[in-house]
């Protein structure tokens, strides 16, 4: 009678609503019973020690919640001596018609009654549950933010690109509708009755103009850069010298007249070494003045010398250079002839073929070409009458040469360019080689990638001289190259 009484208490205590139960845990309900269950299965016997009648309760509330009401048609018949099975359907029989969610809800008030431990766990439980939760919301609010991020990045390198490219087209456009009808000239000589080829070649011969006013412009910015780095290394050395002198002690009254000679002397000999280096650097810039800009017009001359001894040959217009595509052509007619436009370069040598000014002539052309690999190129114009007519090609090995650099490898400080300029540095400083005919530098040495297609230029003669066409394989160790050329002038 006691059993069936404390059972009869049992569902009525847990009439209430499912609602309390999910508010009063923080759990939906049907979760919830099933961490009660769990927590139940884990724990009997172990942290949790219940009564014999409280363990047939929790049975038979677990029971009513997953079979229903207690049917006897359908229940599994009972030995004799089935004691057990016996008092648990009793006590599922007794809650009657129970709902399961009541039946869950009277399963989780008692399992909290009997034992003290389960609700610590599920406050442990909700607890991991809310940080999993602000975890994952941080994580994709995070997510969300870097994708917008990256989204905005894009967008701003797009517009960036976009206007760069807009800024390139219109200067482009710009220079292009300046040399047009320069270009049209000379296409319309090159190939006459050909429209096709002339607007190739005009096509070509714009696309060389303004990378070559782009490499002027770029070195105007780095001379503006150098230039304003010196105003700045001069200023803070003489802000560090007026500092120093403000923060010397007074001199003694003996002493004085001698500390102001010193001083005198000092301030004599740093004027004379200023005087010495602005001539040093004006010499260093000859070279670079002599470089003419490309500006309004093509061809527009600048740059002048600081030095009047040299002003009959410093006034060089730029050379003009451009590429065609017919290279095999190009290469049959240069074979084709007495086989002096023919040279094989060996690896580690410079040619240079000397070419003089004619005097009926008022302008040299040149072509050149070789096959698979290309080769450093560069003119040179030396100032000194023609001893003969007849143009002349000198080979000087790798021992000759200052600098030696690897073919694949060509550094922005060690290339062929900077490598001819310390040797005309040294000829400056040497006695013998300064009684040698001044040379001006027209094209510096750069590789060329000659192989594809074919090299063509032209420069007007700044005078009587010698053209030194350079045609420079010194940085290939193994390779040697053939070289295909032709010049020729225009009255």
């Amino acid at each position: 009678m006691e059993t069936a009484t404390s059972s009869s208490d049992t569902p009525a205590t847990s009439a209430a609503p499912p609602v309390q139960a999910a508010e009063k845990w923080g759990f939906p309900l049907q979760e919830l019973y099933r961490l009660a269950f769990t927590f139940y299965k884990q724990n009997s016997g172990k942290a949790i020690h219940l009564s014999y009648e409280d363990n047939l309760k929790l049975i038979a509330f677990k029971q009513q919640a997953s079979l229903g009401p207690f049917k006897t048609n359908d229940a599994p018949a009972l030995g004799v001596l089935d004691v057990i099975g016996r008092d648990r359907q009793q006590h599922w029989q007794l809650l009657g018609d129970t709902s399961r969610e009541q039946a869950m809800e009277g399963f989780i008030d008692l399992l909290d009654t009997m034992c003290s431990a389960f609700r610590p766990y599920i406050e442990a439980v909700r607890q991991d549950r809310d940080e999993t939760l602000r975890k994952d919301l941080r994580r994709m609010e995070l997510e969300k933010e870097v994708a917008q991020k990256q989204e905005r990045e894009q967008q701003e390198l797009l517009e960036e690109g976009y206007k760069e490219e807009l800024q390139r087209r219109q200067l482009q456009d710009a220079l292009n509708k300046q040399t047009y009808q320069q270009f049209k000239l000379y296409a319309e000589k090159q190939f006459p009755g050909n429209p096709e080829q002339q607007a190739v070649l005009i096509h070509q011969l714009q696309r060389e103009h303004y990378h070559q006013y782009m490499q002027q412009l770029h070195l105007q910015n780095q001379n503006q850069t150098q230039a304003q780095t010196q105003t700045q290394n001069q200023s803070q050395v003489q802000e560090k010298a007026q500092q120093e002198k403000e923060e010397m002690p007074p001199a003694n009254n003996n002493n004085s007249s001698t500390e102001l000679a010193n001083a005198m002397e000092g301030l004599k000999l740093n004027d004379f070494e200023q005087q010495t280096l602005e001539q040093q650097e004006q010499g260093q810039g000859h070279d670079e003045q002599v470089q003419t800009q490309v500006g309004g017009e093509y061809g527009q001359e600048t740059g002048h010398h600081g030095s009047d001894e040299y002003d009959d040959y410093v006034m060089i217009r730029p050379a003009k250079i451009w590429t065609r595509p017919d290279i095999e052509q190009f290469k049959t007619e240069v074979s084709a002839g007495d086989g002096d436009g023919v040279i094989t370069i060996g690896h580690g040598d410079t040619v240079t073929v000397r070419v003089p000014t004619n005097m009926n002539g008022k302008c040299i052309f040149w072509e050149f070409a070789t096959d698979n690999y290309d080769i450093g190129f560069g003119i040179y114009f030396e100032w000194a009458k023609p001893v003969t007519n007849e143009v002349t090609v000198h080979v000087s090995d790798s021992d000759e040469e200052e600098d030696c650099v690897d073919e694949d490898y060509l550094s922005t400080t060690e290339d062929l360019e900077s490598g001819t300029l310390s040797q005309d540095h040294t000829g400056l400083n040497n006695p013998t080689a300064a009684s040698k005919a001044p040379i001006s530098i027209i094209v510096p040495i750069y590789r060329r990638e000659c192989y594809n297609e074919v090299y063509v230029g032209s420069h007007s003669y700044p005078g009587e001289g010698v053209y030194l066409l350079k045609f420079d394989n010194s940085y290939s160790i193994w390779r040697s190259k053939t070289l295909y050329y032709r010049v020729y002038y225009e009255r």
